[in-house]
């Protein structure tokens, strides 16, 4: 990822959080949930992220990881990623940026293409819309099943 990408909105809005600076606090139970996603670098789903806060904290509940998810995409400290009528995914990195996709697998990357961002003036143009974000997904093949 590059250095240098502009942190957005929501960005922000988590630095917020994070400094206490909002009414509602990061519970233990939120601050374990936000480890999990942040130190995974497969875009984990709920079940992935209730896993891995079970291993840290194994009181925490199904409920509470997914209503933990829900406060921390809200309060901007994790993005949802939805592709379709899959799972949803939860990304820790906020700054722009792309993924790549596995049709066969599922594996998700992270990549930097600065060029995407110069799309969206175009893509608005286009659609009629006014921009606030773009995001590039390419869906293929990862080195594994490309070679099956």
């Amino acid at each position: 990822m590059g250095e240098h990408l502009r942190k957005d909105t929501n960005s922000r809005k988590a630095d917020k959080v994070m400094q206490g600076d909002t009414a509602e606090s990061l519970t233990p139970q939120r601050r374990v949930v936000l480890e999990v996603i942040r130190k995974s670098q497969a875009h984990p789903t709920a079940s992935e992220v209730f896993d891995g806060a079970r291993a840290m904290l194994p009181s925490i509940s199904y409920a509470t990881v997914y209503n933990s998810l829900r406060f921390l995409r809200d309060a901007g400290l994790v993005r949802e990623i939805t592709f379709g009528n899959g799972s949803s995914r939860y990304d820790g990195i906020l700054e722009r940026h792309d993924h790549a996709i596995c049709e066969k697998c599922g594996h998700m990357v992270d990549f930097s293409l600065p060029e995407t961002a110069a799309l969206k003036t175009k893509a608005a143009q286009k659609s009629h819309f006014k921009p606030l974000a773009v995001h590039l997904t390419l869906v293929g093949l990862c080195p594994d099943c490309k070679t099956e």
